[in-house]
């Protein structure tokens, strides 16, 4: 149950003063529903308000305080021209000016002849100093209200900074002292202050360095985020492991057929991951093993080689992934492989209804299928295994954590391998898949030729559509990339349509088109089209980013290179490179470039290392913006940032470690505090995992 010290932050917003449900649904948007959303939230500017000249010595195009003695109003006639108000003090006179204004509101709260402090933007208008619109205007008592410095927080439309620096004020109000979960020598070694006091001070910035991400107070704050999402997977990890397995370990028949089926020798790499996961099987406990690879490293063969360890010791094995396309390939690469081995594989997709997909589910209930490969389809309640040993996730960041485990619950002990072409930084690693063991494959098969990867202008496209003329002559096939279905009238970025309606004028009857919003049966014809048919050029969004394997693909535009993500970038240039021909990649570029871009650019040039890339991409951009955290299964923080706390991960991560030995069950007084920490950054289920509950 929640410490009851946090009761009051585990409130609704609308329960904060002024949060009516109107701002309650702007707030929402914009930070969560309840009041604790609202202390992650921190500044990410400040107004410095503690500039107080006379107006002789006013410094125009900033923001400024002054004592002003109001001398004369001078109101207009015509709506469309402003009220202004003289001022002065012992050194000169400025103007206010308002447009828009009440006269009756004006004079109220400026009597002439009175003293009032005012703060806003000075600026010069025709050599005269003038403030439109000040921000605050008060009495001389309350100056200490506006001579501060004041934070500035991200806003969301329609709610005023106002409505939204008032309701963080309150959720303040509402934290205590909370216990101390940070071991006292690492604190005294860091000078660190204590949670609320670093809390308060991450909201009250005295000066822009306060907020550097590296500052003492927001670095304490991400210690603690990081610590708790450190803990949560080392306590998910340990009750993973007390969970028991199945000895999972055939007598090699299987997999000596399969191997003569290999058009290659396997790699040092996937031999060595494939022993690994072998060990892992043969165990007690349940595999739970993370396998990255980067793209055309042969992550497929070595998933096969798991699944015939579950088929061999008499159970049934399944490959779920993101895409019907992806599903497809792996149906057509596991069936030509297991072709000799007296096997049943069979695909289920969403496609399938009626009576087919109730034949299928009847023979994989009756233990007919060895090996299952489908999407999403395979989540389904009325997808029953007689004996489900071995499942394989690929493209584990477009799921989530929690599909992982339905598939693996459909089992008894289900050894558990996760793929992923996307290569993550290693720090980004420990965040996401901390609970996991990881494999990674950095070799290529044989055979792999190197691509070379050219950038120009996209002003040039007609002298690339020249060059396909000459490459279409040498039996090379064409990818090209663009980055939207249809015109946008916000975004100048060639449509695909238009693309395909251009190159099919050219090049009459060989060219494909595929795209997002597609039937499924019109985008697999136009694959199917591309690899195996008459198509020789598809023209394509990114739907072939994973999942489409053309051995004798060598050329790939895209176009809008600059719009790609890193990642996303290498993902697409790996569909080329995969057979014994020489392949080029073409990015073609808008201008004007942004430095972001450029070195995006130059990254993907220079190397086709992904792991490499995908490093470059984090110190690039930062871990949110580089994964697109909300759609890649990666973990959000609400104060961590991975590019700048690095080092205070692999801190987090020993520490946790270092708990979880010392105190599995959280009892002691440093654990009882920690398990307010992991309740405050709402690690719920990592308290629920603990056997003492």
């Amino acid at each position: 149950m929640r410490p009851q010290i946090l009761f009051s932050l585990f409130t609704p917003i609308t329960t904060l003063p002024g949060i009516g449900p109107r701002n309650a649904k702007l707030l929402e948007r914009l930070a969560g529903s309840i009041v604790v959303d609202l202390l992650w939230l921190l500044p990410r500017d400040i107004v410095d308000r503690r500039y107080m000249p006379l107006i002789r010595d006013a410094s125009a195009e900033r923001i400024a305080t002054l004592k002003v003695t109001v001398s004369t109003h001078i109101p207009s006639s015509n709506k469309r021209h402003p009220y202004r108000i003289l001022c002065r003090d012992d050194s000169g006179e400025m103007t206010l000016v308002f447009f828009h204004a009440r006269s009756d509101y004006l004079k109220r709260t400026l009597p002439e002849g009175e003293i009032k402090i005012i703060s806003g933007r000075l600026e010069r208008f025709r050599g005269d100093l003038q403030m439109t619109h000040p921000d605050y205007i008060v009495d001389p008592e309350d100056i200490a209200s506006v001579l501060r410095v004041e934070p500035v927080y991200p806003l969301t439309a329609a709610i005023s900074p106002k409505t939204l620096t008032r309701a963080i004020q309150f959720a303040l109000d509402k934290t205590g002292d909370l216990p101390e979960w940070i071991d006292s020598a690492f604190l005294q070694q860091r000078q660190w202050p204590d949670w609320k006091s670093a809390l308060l001070s991450a909201h009250a910035p005295d000066d822009i360095a306060a907020l550097s991400p590296v500052s003492d107070a927001r670095s304490r704050l991400a210690y603690d985020e990081l610590l708790a999402n450190q803990l949560a997977l080392g306590l998910m990890r340990e009750s993973q492991r007390v969970q028991s397995g199945r000895k999972n370990k055939g007598d090699g028949t299987l997999r000596e057929k399969v191997q003569r089926a290999l058009p290659f020798t396997l790699t040092d790499c996937q031999e060595q991951v494939i022993t690994e996961i072998d060990e892992d099987m043969a165990s007690e406990g349940r595999m739970l093993r993370l396998l990255q690879g980067d793209v055309g490293s042969g992550k497929t063969v070595v998933a096969l080689f798991m699944m015939l360890n579950g088929v061999a010791s008499g159970g049934q094995a399944a490959i779920m992934a993101p895409t019907e396309i992806l599903a497809r390939q792996h149906l057509a690469t596991i069936t030509t492989l297991t072709s000799d081995a007296d096997m049943t594989v069979m695909l289920l997709t969403g496609r399938d209804r009626g009576t087919a997909r109730s034949k299928k589910l009847a023979m994989l209930a009756s233990g007919d299928v060895d090996i299952i490969i489908g999407t999403h389809a395979l989540f389904q309640d009325d997808v029953v295994f007689l004996d489900l040993r071995a499942a394989v996730i690929d493209e584990q960041h477009r799921f989530g954590v929690h599909q992982r485990l339905m598939l693996s619950r459909k089992g008894d002990g289900v050894d558990t391998l996760v793929m992923t072409a996307t290569p993550i930084p290693r720090s980004l690693m420990l965040t996401a898949f901390g609970d996991l063991d990881v494999s990674r494959l950095t070799q290529k098969p044989p055979g792999r030729t190197p691509v070379v990867t050219r950038i120009m202008p996209l002003d040039r496209h007609g002298d690339v559509i020249d060059a396909l003329d000459r490459a279409l002559k040498a039996d090379a096939k064409i990818y090209w990339v663009c980055p939207l279905v249809e015109e946008s009238e916000t975004l100048d970025l060639a449509a695909a349509e238009e693309r395909f309606t251009e190159l099919n004028t050219r090049f009459n009857g060989i060219v494909a088109l595929a795209h997002g919003r597609m039937k499924h049966v019109e985008k697999d014809e136009a694959v199917s089209r591309f690899s195996d048919g008459d198509a020789r050029i598809l023209v394509a969004t990114t739907v072939i980013e994973v999942g489409v394997d053309v051995p004798d693909a060598t050329v790939m535009v895209i176009e809008h290179a600059e719009r790609f993500g890193l990642a996303q970038l290498h993902q697409l240039r790996g569909r080329i490179g995969r057979g014994e021909q020489a392949s080029t990649c073409l990015l073609l570029y808008g201008q004007p470039l942004t430095e972001t871009a450029q070195a995006r650019l130059k990254i993907i040039r220079e190397t086709e290392d992904g792991f490499q890339i995908a490093e470059e991409d984090l110190k690039i951009r930062g871990a949110g913006e580089m994964l697109g955290t909300r759609q890649s299964g990666m973990p959000q923080f609400k104060v961590a940032d991975i590019a700048f706390h690095g080092d205070l991960l692999a801190t987090a991560r020993n520490d946790a470690k270092l708990i979880i030995n010392r105190d599995p069950d959280l009892k002691s007084p440093r654990g009882e505090a920690l398990r307010v920490l992991l309740y405050l950054f709402g690690r719920d289920a990592a308290v629920l995992n603990l056997r003492s509950g």
